[in-house]
């Protein structure tokens, strides 16, 4: 027994050091990249980029996923976008470089205040709102609570509602008061490092992983303690909020365009995005065969198509989803 608790005694002081060094390893290699503003009474980091003089869009706010920062979107959107519309990139509360407070923005409904108060700094009244995944769930909290800041909702591969079974049982564990400090700070970054490379390829799955995404992202920011603990407590919490919350989707007016692939892993599509399309009358649905969790990448001129329908041009979504469909028929990406 003695040798035991030695042997994690030793094992848990050896990890203490090593996510310490690469903690900091991590955060000098992916800086904050925005600006810093106090909003809703926490300091939240966003990248705003102003519009061009021959802009022909109207502002559009990106939130990311789960396990992500503001630098997932903003690699995606702002070179294609430049010049046409104000873009506002938002780190979520708790990830990337914005901060938490308490329990106070564990679910979509606190982060959506606190990115309405990010708009407000920036001047922002009233934009397009575009969510990835677990950013799904926030911008749908946001059009509930501020239908006068919202033009329009893009959902790319959301998690809005309840489904069966839970999450990775590490978020169960790190989501624990004081057991999940421990936890975070001693074992998750060792043993997450190894895995950052795999998890994102199953992310992508079916689809190739763009070349420098990895290096150009900081998807390692989320091994971080305060970052994984945060990033686990919203996670181990959606099930129960979305199962209270979906049933007054039906309240949202704005106008709404859901982008799915058939082929997403992560989130289930006749789940979440076909019951978005049911719940939000007037919504347009566009599925695309062979597509994984992504399509912020995968699909990208799918998605500023949407973005420019909500906008009110005339474009043909479904069509182009199946041109997209064509293009990635070949894609074939296995993931461990």
């Amino acid at each position: 027994m003695i040798v035991l608790l030695v042997i994690l005694t030793a094992t848990l002081v050896a990890g203490f050091v090593y996510t310490r060094i690469k903690t900091r390893e991590i955060s000098e290699r992916f800086p904050a990249i925005g600006t810093f503003t106090q909003a809703d009474g926490i300091r939240m980091q966003a990248v705003h980029v102003s519009a061009g003089d021959d802009a022909d869009l109207p502002p559009l706010v990106f939130i990311h996923g789960a396990s992500g920062n503001l630098r997932d979107q903003y690699e995606a959107f702002a070179g294609p976008l430049k010049g046409r519309a104000e873009m506002l990139f938002v780190d979520r509360p708790g990830h990337g470089w914005s901060a938490r407070d308490g329990q106070a923005y564990d679910t979509p409904a606190g982060q959506a205040r606190a990115i309405a108060a990010t708009m407000e700094n920036y001047g922002i009244e009233r934009a397009i709102m575009v969510g990835h995944s677990y950013g799904g769930a926030v911008v749908a909290s946001f059009a509930l609570a501020y239908p006068e800041k919202t033009r329009g909702l893009l959902f790319l591969s959301p998690a809005t509602h309840p489904w069966p079974g839970g999450v990775a049982w590490y978020n169960d564990i790190a989501a624990i008061p004081v057991i999940g400090e421990l936890f975070a700070g001693t074992l998750t970054l060792p043993a997450g490092m190894g895995r950052v490379k795999p998890g994102v390829a199953c992310v992508f799955s079916p689809n190739p992983v763009p070349a420098h995404y990895l290096e150009t992202t900081g998807a390692q920011m989320v091994l971080r303690p305060k970052q994984f603990r945060a990033n686990a407590r919203e996670l181990t919490r959606l099930n129960a909020y979305v199962r209270k919350v979906a049933p007054r989707y039906t309240g949202i007016t704005a106008p709404t365009v859901i982008v799915t692939g058939d082929s997403d892993d992560v989130v289930a599509p006749e789940i979440h995005s076909a019951g978005l399309e049911r719940a939000i009358s007037g919504s347009e649905l566009v599925t695309v065969r062979n597509l994984g969790h992504k399509p912020d990448y995968v699909a990208n001129d799918l998605a500023i198509a949407a973005i420019e329908k909500l906008a009110g041009k005339d474009r043909d979504l479904q069509q182009m989803a199946e041109t997209v469909s064509q293009r990635i028929a070949g894609d074939d990406v296995r993931c461990d």
